[in-house]
């Protein structure tokens, strides 16, 4: 008889117990990272040419026009949560991919159908003639812009938030040849963004230039359409994460309510006499999982003091020491988090205002070929296609053999590498700014408008800016899916990726609100009304704006050595003592 290994806790898509050998691994994953891919293909192609859209089109304000891009992404990753916490506790992963990749799709094509249409636009006009007086979208119109772009939001929204748990729930960690191959499958993920990213950003403004915006928004809802087809393929072949049927999040919600509650009584000082389970009662419980006690956040040990013997006690009165240690796990993760909170502040900069930069600058490339501004980050891009694999082969197994640690250097490793080059992406952008603009002085073209008279300055100098950020992307982001699923219970990988994406949100608001301040602050020192303010980027002062951001970066990298310094890495029972995750310890990577 065929002997075959089986995995507790995942299924197939008939719900019978998955199978190591037939289901999950990399095969499946494939199917995953195609998603991603498609996904972001349809809609990176949007970060970097709304603006335009908004200012050009429907004659919104430029700096409105970048608060709408930042808000709208925003919203994308502030509503992962919602879709995570669906994803873990009552539609699965699987289902929340799918059914957010066809509300993308309908959104996609809400947003073709409107560019399509003249009389769903605002009449045409040109915002850098003061004379002319432009009608900016409002009404109807605008009712449909912010649908189809929200709707687009929420299934966006639902992808990112399913698709690294899904994929990641494709490989058993405690094997490690599949743990090994879950750290690679993180790094695949961002290549897949990078593939995509790169079709976006050549066809898909290509199309846009030359065909129009209805052309472009149209491509996107087909790439859409194929990355839900293309995922639906790969059905059979995935491991499929079994819900629980209740809600992680209310489980660590009732260890806050339950020390509140307990607050006044006495801490044993034994902590064995904390309320657990019975291990005995593990046959009988699904995949139980049980964390050692630990020191740290003791308040939150007053939720598992027992006040009644029941069997059964009140679940909002006591919880258990595993529940209340992962409620400190999430709680542990908060530092971190916020400390990466200015990466995406800067990164929206370079998908607004260093696009209105790109505009004004000779995008000839050779005499007969010019690149358009908003394939500018298509340069990182492409550099990250060749960097990546690069990285997962040579890199990872080279600092292996040096450290000990299955990933090479561990996550919090590579967020310092990347907050850091953040920084120094920020400076190089304050330097090139000061040197577009003294070209536009020297040539007396302050005012000149950008598509009649573009500055004899080559756009391939803000590449510098992108190709340092685009590493600092490599490094940060793929650290922190990967340190974040590692850290988080295994009923909340979900909403572990939303940390990244939640993260990434406030970054896109706390933009839009130093936007605003900064302008607010500093209105009375240009005729524009800010450093910010108006419509003509060369009368603007982005080369201060820039240096702020770049000393504001710089300063939140020191917090953030001394936050991952004193980070204690979650372990499990029978595991060695812990160490600081910023040590080069090998059990740092388990």
């Amino acid at each position: 008889m065929e002997k075959y290994e089986l995995i507790d806790g995942k299924v197939d898509w008939r719900g019978r117990t998955a199978r190591k050998d037939k289901h999950g691994g990399i095969r499946a994953s494939i199917f995953i990272l195609g998603i991603f891919g498609f996904e972001n293909m349809a809609t990176i192609v949007l970060g970097v040419t709304l603006v335009t859209y908004l200012n050009g089109v429907m004659n919104v304000n430029l700096a409105d026009a970048a608060n709408h891009v930042t808000n709208f992404a925003g919203a994308t990753y502030i509503l992962t949560i919602v879709a995570a916490v669906l994803a873990d506790t009552y539609i699965g992963r699987f289902r929340a991919v799918l059914i957010s990749a066809w509300i993308e799709f309908l959104g996609l094509g809400l947003l073709a159908m409107q560019a399509h249409y003249a009389k769903l636009k605002p009449p045409p006009c040109n915002p850098l003639d003061k004379a002319e007086k432009c009608e900016e979208v409002a009404g109807r119109n605008a009712a449909i812009l912010f649908v189809a772009l929200y709707t687009v939001a929420m299934g966006s929204a639902g992808v990112k938030a399913a698709v690294p748990s899904h994929g990641a729930d494709q490989f058993d960690e405690k094997d490690r040849k599949e743990g090994s191959e879950m750290s690679s499958f993180f790094n695949w993920l961002l290549l897949g963004v990078c593939v995509g990213g790169a079709v976006s950003l050549t066809l898909f403004v290509w199309l846009i230039q030359h065909k129009g915006w209805d052309w472009g928004f149209a491509a996107s809802t087909v790439a859409m359409f194929f990355g839900g087809i293309f995922f639906t393929l790969g059905l059979p072949f995935y491991r499929v994460y079994v819900i629980q049927g209740s809600s992680a999040i209310t489980q660590i919600i009732q260890v806050f309510v339950a020390a509140i509650h307990n607050r006044k009584l006495q801490l044993p000082e034994d902590s064995g006499e904390l309320y657990e389970i019975s291990k005995d009662k593990e046959a009988v419980t699904i995949c139980a999982e049980f964390l050692p006690h630990t020191d740290k956040y003791r308040f939150l040990d007053k939720a598992a003091i027992q006040t009644s013997w029941d069997e059964e006690p009140n679940p909002w009165r006591v919880c258990r020491v595993t529940q209340v240690e992962n409620a400190k796990i999430l709680l542990n993760l908060v530092p971190v988090f916020l400390c990466t909170v200015i990466m995406t502040l800067c990164l929206a900069q370079l998908q607004t205002f260093s696009i209105q930069q790109g505009s004004t600058m000779d995008l000839n490339i050779t005499k007969s070929f010019q690149i358009l501004p908003s394939s500018l980050p298509f340069l990182p891009i492409l550099f990250l296609i060749f960097l990546i694999p690069l990285y997962d082969r040579l890199f990872v197994p080279s600092m292996r053999r040096l450290t000990g640690i299955p990933t090479g250097i561990t996550p919090l490793h590579r967020v310092a590498v990347g907050l850091l080059l953040s920084s120094l992406s920020m400076a190089a952008a304050a330097i090139l700014e000061l040197k577009r603009k003294q070209v536009a002085r020297e040539r007396n073209m302050l005012d000149a408008i950008p598509i009649l008279q573009p500055l004899p300055i080559s756009v391939f100098w803000l590449s510098i800016q992108y190709f340092i950020f685009g590493i600092a992307d490599m490094f940060t982001y793929v650290g922190l899916l990967e340190f974040f699923y590692s850290q988080a219970p295994k009923e909340l990988k979900s909403v572990s990726s939303c940390f990244l994406w939640s993260s990434m949100s406030l970054g896109y608001f706390t933009s839009s609100v130093l936007v605003k301040v900064v302008n607010g602050a500093t209105k009375g020192m240009t005729e524009s009304g800010g450093w910010l303010g108006g419509n003509n980027v060369n009368r603007n002062h982005l080369e201060l704006f820039y240096a702020l951001l770049s000393g504001l970066s710089f300063v939140n990298f020191f917090v953030y050595l001394f936050v991952s310094k004193r980070y204690k890495y979650r372990q499990q029972i029978g595991d060695d003592d812990d160490d600081s995750m910023m040590s080069d310890n090998e059990d740092e990577s388990k």
